[in-house]
């Protein structure tokens, strides 16, 4: 099988507070309505919200909510992603949950939002999941698509969908829409970017194809997704080529040059060493006064 429907949820949703009655409501309502779709994700912090204070352990109460929800539709299930308690630590986590209602992957962002993201670990491990008989689906979360490494790992790991949740509010959205595209065509994938709307983001989510095409682009509200795609297409255009032409996954493939770069530890040069602390810019008042 080669066609799967995947439904994004973009929706208005509490900024520090439980969401997860509303996102309940929103999936029965969406498979009543949508009784074909397979696949639910929503967008980034959604659940309880974009406050750490509201981290928890993993497993939690919250999931298992989600785990019966999923069992319940016979869906798998990306609840957007959660803050996620470790001991002293405080990571921002997505669950891919099965129809059987079981926990089969956890991703927890490598790249927080730094400097504003503050107190959030990164995390280290990919995440690449198979749907039996259907595909391989990737997992990256917001502002990790601004490291094209992290799509390029994942494809390189098989991934023919990648499902980023998105939590964006700010002015920099239209860069993000050109990122996204990017990613999807260097990696000949489908590329499913869901925000939030209201308080949890400013809207606009977007699904891309394996030549980079716009599937769909919502506006600022509310807004459900059902997408159907054909794994196929990813598999064709990645042995011939996007349009026939490109075919960059091959090329990366067969490439001989060293990066020297990523052979450093920590990715560090000596250029980007001089650029300065990771923190927020600051008001110089010698400029106004």
């Amino acid at each position: 099988m080669s066609y799967f429907t995947i439904a994004g949820v973009q929706m208005h949703a509490l900024h520090h507070g439980d969401n997860t009655e509303a996102m309940r409501h929103r999936v029965d309502a969406l498979m009543t309505r949508f009784p074909q779709v397979q696949m639910v994700l929503f967008s980034e912090l959604m659940p309880m919200g974009a406050s750490p204070h509201h981290a928890q352990p993993l497993p939690s109460d919250t999931e298992a909510m989600f785990c019966q929800l999923a069992a319940h539709h016979h869906i798998w299930l990306i609840p957007g992603s959660m803050f996620e308690q470790v001991g002293e630590h405080i990571y921002n986590t997505s669950v891919v949950i099965n129809p059987l209602g079981q926990v089969v992957a956890r991703y927890r962002k490598m790249f927080p939002f730094r400097p504003f993201e503050a107190g959030v670990e990164s995390g280290s491990e990919f995440v690449v999941f198979d749907v039996p008989h259907v595909g391989r689906f990737g997992i990256s979360i917001c502002y990790d698509m601004w490291f094209p490494e992290t799509t390029r790992t994942l494809a390189a790991m098989g991934a023919e969908v990648i499902l980023h949740p998105t939590m964006t509010d700010t002015i920099d959205r239209d860069l993000e829409l050109s990122i996204a595209r990017t990613n999807a065509a260097l990696n000949q994938c489908y590329f499913f970017d869901i925000n939030g709307a209201g308080a949890l983001g400013n809207g606009r989510s977007i699904v891309f194809g394996p030549s980079g095409d716009v599937i769909h682009q919502s506006g600022a509200g509310e807004q459900v997704i059902p997408i159907e795609i054909d794994l196929n297409r990813v598999r064709r255009e990645r042995e011939r080529g996007l349009h026939g032409l490109g075919q960059p996954l091959k090329s990366f493939r067969d490439c001989k040059v060293n990066f020297s770069l990523y052979a450093n530890e920590g990715g560090s040069s000596p250029f980007l060493d001089t650029l300065g602390p990771l923190a927020k810019p600051v008001r110089n008042d010698q400029d106004i006064f």
